[in-house]
Formats: C-alpha cells, structure tokens, sequence
C-alpha cells in the first residue's frame, strides 16, 4: 500500500533575526539575499522540485515583504513587459491561488509551537518542515532525496548531515540503529549533547518529514529546552511508535543564520554562476594575492 503523499510544507518564518541586525530591522530575516534570491525562495523551490502543492508561512509581525515577495507585482510585470524585457527571473515567485498560506504566530513560544500553528491547515495528512536559514545546495534539492527517501520507508525523516565530532554539542545529533545506503534508522534524538557524549556525528540541519500525530504531541504545549516547545522532544516520542529514519544529504550546507556562513553561502553560489563566477573568481584571487604580499611585508619588517 502506497504512504500518503507529501503535499504541504510548513515553513517557520516568524522570528525576529537578531543576529542579523541592523539589517533585519525592518526586512524579514528569510529575505536576505544570497547572491539575488531571498533565501525563503531558495528553501520553497526546495519544496516545489519535490513535488510539494501547498507552501504553509508560519510568520509573525512584520513579515509583510515575504508576503508581497510571493504575489503579484502588477506594476513591476508590466513595466518589465512594456521595456521588452524578461520576466523569467520573477516566474517561479508567482504561486497559484490559495497558496502561500500565511499562519500568525502570535508568540515566540519556539519551533514546536510555529509548527503546531499550522495543524489546521495540515489536518490529517504527512507534511514536510523547512528552516529557510539553512540553504541546502544539490541535485536534486534535499527535499526531493528526503521524499524519494519517504516512498521508500514512510514514517518519519529527519534530515541528516555529518559534522566534525567537535562540532556535535552544537546540534540535534541522531542516536543511530541500522544503515543503509544514505538511511539511517534513527533509535533516539540528543539535542546539543555535551561534547564528547554525541551518540554519532550525524546532525540534523532543518528538514523533516512527518506524521500528523506529531501535532497532538505539540498540541499538550509541554515546554522544553529554553522554555520553548521543542520539535526535538514531540519527535523523539514518535521513535518507537512509528518508523523513524535521517536521510544523509548528497549536496552541500550553508548556515545562512550565522554571518559568516551567509557570507560564505554568497562566494560559494556566486563562483558557481556562469554569469559573474569568472568576474568573483578573479576578485577573490586578487584579494588573497593581497592579503599574501601584507603577509609577506608583516614578516619580514
């Protein structure tokens, strides 16, 4: 018997960006551009490539611009149309009717309660959750492996990623029982374990696949680390009760919510464009010629 399809998608974009200030003052954190796309579309083309129908915004106050970034631009359309020029670049922005629907989160009360918002919109049926602050680079996207993943063995799916042992106590960290090819049975969850403790060193970086009764377990509000309801703790009940399983990501992760990883996501992409690679790539060349011969001189004076 086939498992019920993938077909929604929450995303939680209700927090504030602190560590992004000044920037995120008056701009959504998920509006902020590696190389010239927000990363919230970068994380729903994600979505869309693995066959997802309705995109679920979760935001909060202040999140007008990712609103408007995803409807109609009448007077831009036109202007672009009357100048002769392209719209192929605002396309794939334009959703149809009815979707995105946009959640209030009316308290920052953590990543359990954003998702729990969105229980009546995803009612009875299995739904995918993306963190847009993490940009995952492949091909496919890490949503089309993680549900290719999903036809195979249903149940529940957490990303999952290597990291260096002593990057562990950073993450969520997957306690692992039998592997097979890029699977893994998940036995248990650790969120930040101390270092030296971490069952594995497989974390998970912001994508999941889950039942609908992980949303009964956020429903009893049962506050976890930080006093926040965390994802981590309704998901960890479900292991046991129903398959549970981390699919490794064949592609590449920037940690677009630290600076220097927005940073680096921007090189990364950007090197990889034929448009601007060669011009970014000679730049970056002549910068760390520079930074060699200061190096040079430091030395030797």
């Amino acid at each position: 018997m086939p498992f019920k399809p993938i077909r929604k998608a929450i995303f939680p974009v209700a927090g504030l960006g602190t560590r992004f200030l000044p920037a995120t003052k008056a701009m959504p954190k998920e509006m902020l551009t590696v190389v010239d796309k927000p990363l919230i579309q970068y994380a729903v083309e994600e979505a869309l490539e693995a066959g997802i129908e309705q995109i679920i915004f979760v935001t909060g106050r202040g999140k007008a611009a990712l609103e408007d970034h995803f409807d109609v631009s009448y007077e831009l359309e036109d202007t672009l149309r009357r100048r002769g020029k392209s719209l192929a670049s605002i396309e794939l922005i334009r959703m149809p009717p009815g979707s995105p629907v946009y959640i209030r989160q009316q308290e920052p009360l953590g990543l359990g309660h954003a998702v729990w918002c969105a229980r009546e919109v995803v009612g009875d049926e299995p739904f995918a959750v993306l963190l847009p602050d993490e940009l995952m680079v492949g091909t496919p996207g890490f949503m089309a492996q993680m549900v290719a993943a999903y036809a195979r063995v249903g149940g529940n799916l957490v990303g999952a990623l290597a990291v260096a042992d002593r990057e562990t106590d950073k993450y969520g960290i997957i306690s692992p029982g039998r592997r097979e090819g890029t699977l893994t049975e998940v036995r248990a969850l650790i969120e930040k374990p101390a270092r030296g403790t971490a069952p594995s060193n497989l974390m998970i970086p912001g994508r999941y696949i889950l039942q609908p009764e992980v949303m009964q377990l956020l429903g009893r509000q049962e506050k976890g680390a930080g006093g926040e309801v965390q994802l981590t703790d309704a998901m960890a009940q479900l292991i046991g009760q129903q398959p549970f399983h981390g699919v490794t990501f064949d592609g590449h992760r920037h940690d677009c919510g630290d600076k220097a990883g927005w940073v680096q996501a921007n090189l990364a992409l950007a090197l990889a464009r034929e448009d601007i690679g060669a011009a970014v790539r000679a730049f970056a060349a002549d910068l760390i010629g520079a930074d060699a011969r200061e190096d040079q001189i430091a030395r030797a004076a």
